[in-house]
């Protein structure tokens, strides 16, 4: 199976925009540089974006060579796709701050040893750009109707509307395209499918500007739930590849609990688990799916954690569904002085405190629905609440549902 024929089997593909220049890029050639963007909009790469990295990662192992591309730039501004609101402005030192952070994680799954990657920040090309000759060298390429028409501008106009410095992305994305096609020879954006009209913008522009059609783009399938929902939310929000942000455990037991249905799906898309042995997964039912939620939750924390962290958070797993002791890898809370009001603290707080709730209302409905347990016993009075004295043994284990442990010691 070639590479190009792996991607698609695998489900990765979304779009291309020439699909037979683009399998014969792949396949027939080596060493082929592609790129990839990640604008630096917080101090750690997510869920979202890992799937990007595996990418990057498959074809780097193929022989081509990646390029990560820091938006030190463009996150200036911010992508409006997608949002419904224009994004916070970050500073410079935020931006800064945020891109190191991309870096370090990103060596755990792309090599950028030497030739074999490389990471650029398009801050050091566009900032220098004088205005005038952008708008004149790229601006004057591009038709404001056109741009209207596509997605990522047209729900935000029927919306709450655009600011004129978010209409500038496109631009500033299409441009990095033609600075890395001249500077290293790029011929190859990659991204997830809703970056599609910023993408086949910057093949464009190569065209218009320098009279070449050998740019091509291509996108990924976005990850996503069988319902169509993003995958990477939790009630604490988005899954974070940073330990610090998400722990390994945490990590470990998002992808230990997805539905049923996307575990088959979420294989194919994220591990390099051969396609021969994900068949075997797919032929399982019920809940000896479970063993492959376990193969998957494990694949995926010790590509992003390492091996030792896997470990430890699937024997964390087997001792919690086992019935066994509580473990030091579990999520923990620690609550001081602070938080007992009059000596006490309500199991509502509580479970907002542990990130088990949003919001009080939301924590009601999981007690009235019989939804949580502290140490095994089930509370069904929302009014219940803990003291010091409720620490029999240094520690409480909260169970909400099935599958979510957490931990809560005092200070």
């Amino acid at each position: 199976m070639t590479l190009f024929e792996e991607l698609k089997a695998r489900g990765l593909i979304a779009q291309c925009t020439n699909e037979e220049k683009v399998s014969d890029l792949l396949d027939n050639h080596t060493g082929v540089p592609f790129y990839i963007g990640f604008d630096a909009t917080a101090d750690s790469l997510h869920v979202g974006h890992f799937l990007q990295l595996v990418v990057m990662s498959r074809m780097q192992q193929a022989g081509h060579k990646p390029i990560a591309l820091i938006g030190g730039a463009t996150t200036m501004i911010g992508d409006p796709t997608g949002k419904t609101d224009m994004r916070k402005m970050l500073t410079r030192e935020e931006i800064d701050h945020n891109a190191e952070c991309f870096r370090t994680q990103m060596r755990r799954l792309v090599d950028f040893g030497e030739g074999k990657a490389e990471m650029v920040n398009n801050a050091d090309w566009i900032l220098p750009f004088n205005y005038m000759e952008f708008l004149r060298e790229v601006g004057v390429h591009f038709s404001v109707n056109r741009m209207l028409t596509a997605e990522c501008f047209k729900s935000r106009l029927e919306g709450k509307g655009l600011s004129f410095i978010e209409f500038n992305y496109m631009l500033l994305q299409s441009y990095d395209f033609l600075h890395l096609y001249r500077a290293k020879g790029c011929k190859l954006e990659l991204g997830g499918d809703d970056q599609w009209s910023n993408i086949i913008n910057g093949a464009d522009l190569i065209r218009r500007v320098d009279g070449k059609d050998d740019a091509y783009g291509m996108t990924f399938t976005l990850l996503t739930t069988s319902e169509g929902k993003k995958m990477g939310k939790t009630e604490k929000g988005a899954v974070w590849l940073d330990p610090e942000k998400t722990t390994p455990y945490e990590f470990f037991q998002y992808w230990r609990n997805i539905d049923d249905a996307d575990v088959v799906k979420v294989m194919k898309l994220l591990t390099f688990m051969p396609l021969e042995e994900i068949a075997t997964y797919e032929a399982l039912e019920g809940s000896a799916l479970n063993t492959a939620k376990e193969k998957l939750a494990y694949e995926l924390t010790a590509m992003v954690h390492g091996k030792d962290e896997a470990e430890k958070a699937l024997s964390a797993a087997k001792a919690i569904f086992g019935g066994g002791v509580s473990s030091a890898d579990m999520p923990t809370t620690t609550l001081t002085d602070a938080d007992f009001e009059e000596g006490a603290l309500g199991v509502l707080s509580l479970l907002v405190k542990c990130g088990l709730a949003a919001s009080n209302g939301e924590a009601r409905k999981l007690v009235q629905g019989g939804g949580v347990s502290l140490d095994n016993e089930k509370v069904a009075d929302p009014k219940a609440a803990i003291t010091r004295d409720s620490f029999q043994n240094g520690e409480i284990i909260i169970k909400k549902g099935k599958k979510t442990f957490h931990k809560v010691v005092l200070g």
